[in-house]
């Protein structure tokens, strides 16, 4: 297959779905599973055949690229190797690209480590959780504290010095006590980047099963059994703010925060509605019409943005893994209804493409900037969301810093409620 590599002032991210783990994870909802060594072998050649597809579709520099699972370290570095290997084949790769790859404590040896750096990974997100054994039981992770530490130091000793950690808020029968212990833990290993997260208990887990009754009760501020109530989920999660802040980690998104400079160069993409091509079962993708071999008829105009495309790939492995054998049978000109693994395919309205301009980008501490609005879409900020931006200005949840709009700690707080009003009817 030929390949469409070259110089190009166009950029997008790539992502790359791999549905690995070795179990499943009580409270994960997440598009994975386990599958034995023939399953995976044959899905990496799915993916590869992804790729090579894609790239004769999807025209631009790649400025980021996100390994991300499922477990991606569970599978053979070899794997790993042959991925890697066929993005800078295939496509153009900035040689400044932050390139991530998450792990799970306990399923990365040296060896592994060295693999990854070898072939250009240079940031890796690891899922810790918490550094306390009960919970981590509880939550059903098939590691300790103590393996988590065994990891860090092989990362460190292969040189990432581009690490995240993974910890969780809100779990049942959480303390301030155990929380404390879990951030002490892992800021005394200064990793350049934390993401703390609240419990979400999802539909369709083991966790939902146990603690439904105690999450529409957390929800509707009455008392629970085992999950923290309201109250205390709230005071869990600003506890966990204010240490991290005090440790030096600047909160740069709702969950997110890093040490300067360090914050992640491929999520803040998503944020920015940066243009994004995702590969493997699920994985979703954000293209506008002129990164594309193919232009659609008649676009609508929005300003200097053409609309863009949001796909989603076919969900279950095996059918994936076959339609992957079909794309000798189209062109890289087919339309996206065409295209065998690609389950959804939608082209934004320009009401819709504000709306997530919006609601993605007010996640993040540093707001939406008014310039770029209007340099998206033709049009001032405040023509098309004067009432609702007036409405938290007055309840004092949104800022006005320089060119950015912005939420405060307040309105962050109660983000769902502020994002809720720039939804268009």
């Amino acid at each position: 297959m030929m390949t469409n590599k070259m110089e190009d002032n166009r950029r997008f991210e790539l992502y790359i779905h791999i549905p690995f783990c070795v179990k499943k994870c009580n409270y994960c909802d997440f598009l994975s599973g386990v599958y034995g060594p023939s399953d995976q072998s044959d899905y990496i050649s799915a993916l590869i055949r992804e790729l090579e597809y894609q790239s004769l579709r999807v025209h631009g520099t790649v400025s980021s690229i996100y390994i991300g699972g499922g477990t991606p370290s569970w599978i053979k570095p070899d794997h790993i190797v042959e991925i890697m290997q066929t993005v800078k084949e295939y496509y153009n790769v900035d040689p400044l690209a932050e390139i991530t790859i998450e792990a799970n404590p306990g399923t990365i040896i040296e060896e592994a480590a060295n693999t990854y750096r070898s072939v250009g990974i240079n940031r890796i997100s690891v899922g810790l959780q918490s550094a306390n054994n009960d919970e981590l039981e509880l939550l059903g992770r098939v590691h300790t504290f103590e393996k988590f530490l065994n990891t860090y130091e092989i990362l460190r000793k292969a040189g990432f010095d581009n690490i995240n950690v993974d910890i969780m808020t809100g779990l049942p029968l959480q303390n301030p006590g155990k929380l404390l212990h879990t951030l002490e833990s892992v800021t005394e290993l200064r990793p350049e980047h934390i993401s703390c997260y609240a419990l979400i208990v999802e539909e369709g887990t083991p966790f939902y099963e146990r603690y439904h009754d105690d999450d529409v009760r957390q929800k509707n501020g009455e008392k629970t059994y085992l999950l923290p109530n309201e109250d205390q989920a709230y005071e869990l999660t600003k506890r966990a703010q204010n240490f991290l802040v005090s440790k030096g980690y600047n909160r740069y998104e709702i969950s997110n925060y890093a040490r300067f400079g360090k914050g992640c160069v491929h999520n803040i993409g998503y944020w920015k509605r940066t243009p994004y091509l995702g590969v493997g079962i699920g994985a979703a993708s954000l293209i506008p019409p002129g990164y594309l071999s193919i232009e659609p008829e008649d676009p609508e105009e929005t300003g200097g943005m053409g609309l863009e495309w949001r796909t989603s790939n076919e969900r279950y492995i095996y059918d994936y893994i076959e339609d992957t054998l079909h794309y000798n049978e189209i062109t890289s000109q087919a339309a996206f209804t065409d295209i065998p693994t690609i389950d959804t395919a939608t082209q934004l309205t320009r009401k819709a493409a504000m709306e997530e301009f919006m609601f993605l980008g007010l996640r993040m501490t540093e707001g939406v900037s008014r310039s770029d609005f209007k340099k998206y879409f033709g049009t001032s900020i405040e023509r098309i969301y004067e009432v609702p931006i007036k409405k938290l200005e007055r309840e004092g949840l949104l800022e006005e810093h320089g060119d950015h709009l912005l939420l405060n700690d307040r309105g962050l707080d109660i983000s769902n409620y502020c994002m809720s009003l720039f939804l268009m009817d």
